[in-house]
């Protein structure tokens, strides 16, 4: 039972995670019905920029406000340089836009920086553990958990109480009624690249925390897993994504746990199979959502 519920505590901390890149996801997929291939960049982009302040002595209670801004910052960037020339586009288009802007991305710092890892400094506490009810957790999955709940309570907060949040979920339900209606379409659609960056920031504070590493593929896993985790609670439904990233980091540490060690290497493959099982079954994924179309 003690083991249970340190496996519970393990995924709910890597579910946080995930869940916080699918509700940027989840953002981005409403107001322009995309699923952005290109949001874990938002990740690499920031460890890299964190791994080359803590190579200037940096502390990481100045780094983590600047990860988060470097990951807005790009976001927005990205919406202004790529994804507004392909808006009304139809899917498929707006698809390999996301697609080409991960690939364009990964390979600049391939040939620009350098093809391998990079390691950086962590936190000094982040292998600290802890007792709690007789469990013994690490500390970092209590703070994963506290900072995720928080985020994404505030987040659901924005977008339900405030006029900035009544018009992405606007545009999320029609886009051209809310315009018709007086929704500035390119500050919407900024905002919820702006907020999506802001998400994807906070987690990518959390994944190099653990991580400590930089590499051109940095943001490919997590950016995968959320989008998993995005299709698993429903797009278009924010609830929902909270609800996959939490199921999915539960399923992979459960998986991780029960597996032989020789197995380890396909915990990612048997989570992939997994989902296609899900997909087949129930492929409008756990919350149902009614399909929208824009006219």
């Amino acid at each position: 039972m003690v083991e249970f519920a340190q496996q519970l505590i393990d995924g709910f901390g890597l579910g946080s995670e995930y869940a916080l890149l699918a509700l940027g996801i989840g953002l981005t997929f409403g107001v322009m019905r995309m699923v952005n291939f290109a949001h874990g960049e938002l990740i690499t982009v920031s460890a890299y920029v964190a791994y080359g302040l803590t190579l200037v002595g940096m502390d990481w209670w100045v780094l983590v406000p600047v990860i988060m801004a470097t990951s807005i910052a790009t976001s927005v960037a990205l919406e202004m340089v790529a994804f507004r020339w392909v808006r009304g586009a139809s899917d498929f288009a707006m698809l390999l836009m996301s697609f080409g802007v991960h690939f364009v991305v990964q390979a600049g710092f391939v040939m620009y920086v350098s093809a391998s890892s990079r390691g950086f400094e962590r936190p000094d506490w982040i292998n600290r553990t802890t007792s709690v009810g007789g469990v013994r957790v690490e500390v970092v999955d209590i703070a994963v958990i506290v900072v995720a709940v928080v985020t994404l309570l505030v987040t659901l907060a924005i977008l339900r109480k405030t006029i900035y949040g009544l018009a992405i979920r606007a545009a999320a339900e029609n886009f051209d009624t809310a315009r018709l209606l007086g929704v500035r379409s390119n500050l919407v659609i900024r905002s919820a690249f702006a907020l999506a960056g802001l998400l994807a920031g906070v987690a990518a504070v959390l994944f190099l925390m653990r991580t400590g590493r930089a590499a051109p593929d940095a943001g490919l896993l997590p950016m995968l897993k959320g989008v998993l985790a995005a299709l698993i609670g429903g797009l278009g439904r924010l609830q929902g994504a909270v609800l996959g990233g939490i199921l999915l980091g539960i399923v992979e540490v459960q998986l991780v746990s029960r597996l032989p060690d020789e197995l380890d290497g396909m915990v990612n493959g048997i989570t992939f199979v997994l989902i296609a099982l899900l997909f087949v079954f129930r492929p409008a994924g756990i919350l149902r959502t009614r399909a929208r179309e824009r006219v």
